[in-house]
């Protein structure tokens, strides 16, 4: 006998109008927005409630790659220890516990680095936040920010036990400081609470500063609080009244400032505060120009900038340290044609350039000559690549806190080489492989393979995809296949290597990551045609790769199945109306898929913010129009779907779970499928936010479910 398929939850429908430029839309499922609705809160259990029944098969899977995760994964680990003050800094974490700790030892002469021992720590160690003691039995437990103060006598932290991203600030004495009573280990500050990302202490560690963030999940000021006083008496810094700007603070690798930046999608600011100065003015190093972004880093006797006044792809410059206009900068290095300046990190005798080349990351270093600002000498040498060898792969500046060091420690990573750190002497040009992230259970990392293909949008434009796959898997047009993609704010999905993947590859999955417009792999041009009122092409160049795959043999036309998180869900939303037919089950992340109803609402986080990214849908009728176009929510149609579980956290303030609660109960109104086949799946985290559930294992098991579901709906369950 077959056991009928549970009900779905039906949501009530009640009407909201909308109406904007002389269009009226009415909208069934906005009430689902009341989060303290006890309506809305039984609905949601309801959603999770059918989730695990439909999924109730799934559960030997589940665990079986769970434990293939977790068997490959060294649990008990130490990163590479960092040298800084006297100190090494390291991160450890042990088998069966959530959360790691973040600790140091003293460096001393002659002595290697600290290491595990038969998995105990290194002997002096001094424990500076414990989060597994600290979350306890919390459901959720997240650090944001944490920084230790210039005389490494205090150490701060901020926590979120939410999933909302706001945390509160709390300061421990980690050493000895006659100006402090009390024993090495106590909280000497909790007065804080609320505060965004971002912490910097003065020079003499007695302030500290941080960022609030408006009603609306802002980020908009900077405060100066003085360790040990009330709360109250905190003074603010700097106030960004311009809604589409946000506000961070930092400190400069040399110690020297406290820098507070302001940026919107297009435009930037940058403001400078002497460390050992806390109570004066910042200085603007050069007044916002719309259009204009730029970052500066203080370099000792010189500012270094990066910035697209006259360069689309950015160019690095130079001005004094004094400067406070662009009048001043000095082009040392624009970007070549297919480059992209990203940054620049600053030593005492050396500039590390990153880039965008050829649609991949890149490193380059400059010798500093000693030779001052001005027009007589640039006061460096030429520009020398710093490289790796393979094909495809993600380079970057690791953690190197030492102004004055001549090693530069960076990080590497590719779809078939874990995460790999290695130092490098900017001198010599040598490079000392310090660790590759272990992967155990028997796994032959060269049993996989990876290379890139090109797939051809609808306007004749080459959108790379890179891709990998066991070396034994050929392109017979038999595999089933997951693409990856994303597309927005010009984030680059560069290769990144996951051991959960392996529990995709070794059933014969091709892996595939769909480099589309809107993102910045191909620099800034990339981006352009991306964004606004040329969104649409983020859209079809995803089912240009994933037709591509098809079409070349990678991929089954039916074994298929896609994943995007955020602005990647709103891609996967949009997808699915333009081609359902393309895909066999789509993974939609906390998707921002009823992205109108978000960017008409100036009172939501992702809204006025963002209209530099979508365009002003309450100000201009064709911005209106083009994105009720493309939105998800506004083009369910009654057609058949592919299967679709939608994830989301109750808690998330980037994208609220409400986007993807309407998607799916107007998907399930209009759609055709056949549920029993197909399914259209809402899985809400009760207790988490934008990420995800926190904690390790937690994480593994969502991952586990994640990957379970679409390895069943591919038909590679075997």
């Amino acid at each position: 006998m077959t056991t009928a398929s549970p009900e779905p939850p039906v949501a009530r429908r009640v009407e909201t109008i909308r109406e904007h430029h002389g269009d009226r839309v009415v909208d069934h499922y906005e009430w689902l927005r009341d989060k303290t609705s006890p309506e809305v809160l039984a609905h949601l259990e309801a959603e999770n409630a059918y989730t695990e029944a439909m999924t109730a098969h799934l559960a030997p899977l589940t665990e079986q790659v769970y434990d293939e995760i977790r068997t490959r994964t060294q649990e008990t680990d130490l990163s590479v220890p960092s040298a800084y003050r006297g100190w090494w800094y390291y991160s450890r974490i042990t088998a069966g516990e959530q959360y790691g700790r973040e600790c140091r030892v003293p460096v001393r002469p002659g002595e290697q680095p600290p290491a595990l021992t038969d998995g105990a720590p290194p002997v002096g160690e001094q424990v500076l936040l414990d989060a597994e003691a600290l979350a306890a039995d919390a459901d959720f437990f997240a650090v944001g920010s944490s920084e230790i103060s210039h005389d490494g006598t205090c150490y701060a932290y901020a926590v979120d036990t939410a999933g909302d991203e706001i945390y509160d600030l709390v300061v421990t004495r980690v050493g000895d400081d006659p100006t402090r009573t009390g024993p090495v280990g106590e909280v000497i500050d909790d007065a804080v609470r609320k505060v965004g990302y971002g912490l910097a202490f003065s020079r003499d560690g007695r302030h500290i500063f941080y960022s609030r963030n408006d009603d609306a999940w802002r980020q908009f000021q900077v405060w100066r609080h003085e360790i040990g006083t009330p709360a109250e008496q905190d003074v603010l810094v700097h106030e960004e009244t311009d809604e589409r700007f946000w506000v961070g603070v930092g400190s400069s690798r040399d110690d020297a400032w406290i820098i507070v930046a302001a940026g919107s999608k297009d435009t930037s600011e940058t403001w400078l505060l002497p460390a050992d100065d806390p109570c004066g003015e910042p200085r603007c190093v050069a007044p916002r120009r719309e259009g204009v972004e730029y970052d500066a880093e203080p370099a000792g006797d010189r500012l270094l900038i990066t910035h697209n006044a006259t360069h689309q792809d950015f160019e690095l410059a130079q001005a004094p340290l004094g400067s406070t206009s662009a009048d001043d900068w000095q082009s040392l290095y624009a970007a070549a044609p297919g480059e992209r300046v990203v940054g620049v990190d600053a030593f005492e005798a050396h500039v590390v350039v990153s880039l965008r080349r050829d649609g991949l990351t890149a490193l380059a270093v400059m010798d500093r000559t000693g030779d001052p600002v001005g027009p007589d000498g640039s006061g460096f040498g030429p520009m020398r690549p710093i490289g790796l060898d393979e094909e495809l792969g993600t380079i970057g500046v690791g953690d190197t806190p030492d102004y004055g060091s001549h090693v530069l420690r960076i990080g590497f990573t590719s779809l078939v080489t874990p995460r790999s750190v290695y130092d490098v002497d900017l001198v010599t040009g040598d490079r000392t492989l310090l660790r590759q992230t272990p992967v155990l259970g028997g796994v032959d990392l060269g049993d996989y393979v990876q290379h890139r293909e090109w797939a051809t949008a609808a306007d004749g434009t080459r959108i790379p995809i890179s891709v990998v796959h066991r070396k034994d898997v050929v392109a017979d047009g038999t595999a089933p296949g997951l693409i990856y993609g994303y597309g927005s704010y010009e984030a680059s999905m560069d290769p990144w290597f996951s051991v959960a993947r392996l529990s995709l590859l070794d059933r014969g999955f091709v892996w595939a990551l769909a480099h589309v417009r809107g993102g910045g792999e191909m620099g800034r041009q990339w981006y352009l045609q991306g964004r606004r009122l040329h969104k649409r092409n983020t859209f079809t160049d995803f089912v240009a790769c994933a037709e591509h795959l098809v079409d070349t043999g990678w991929v089954a036309s039916d074994r298929l199945v896609a994943e995007g998180g955020s602005a990647g869900g709103l891609l996967m939303g949009a997808v699915a109306n333009l081609a359902p037919e393309r895909f066999r089950a789509i993974h939609a992340q906390v998707p921002f898929v009823d992205a109108l109803t978000t960017i008409l609402d100036p009172s939501l986080p992702l809204t006025v913010g963002e209209w530099e990214e979508w365009g002003n849908p309450l100000a201009d009728p064709e911005v209106y129009a083009y994105m009720k176009g493309y939105s998800p929510y506004d083009n369910v149609a009654a057609r058949p779907y592919p299967a679709i579980l939608a994830t989301t956290s109750l808690n998330d303030s980037r994208v609220y779970y409400v986007e993807p609660a309407k998607w799916v109960a107007r998907l399930r109104e209009r759609a055709t499928n056949d549920l029993a086949t197909r399914p259209i799946l809402l899985k809400t985290e009760m207790v988490a936010g934008h990420g995800g559930v926190s904690g390790r294992y937690h994480a593994w098991r969502q991952a586990a479910f994640e990957y379970a579901w679409l390895i069943d709906q591919a038909g590679a369950s075997a």
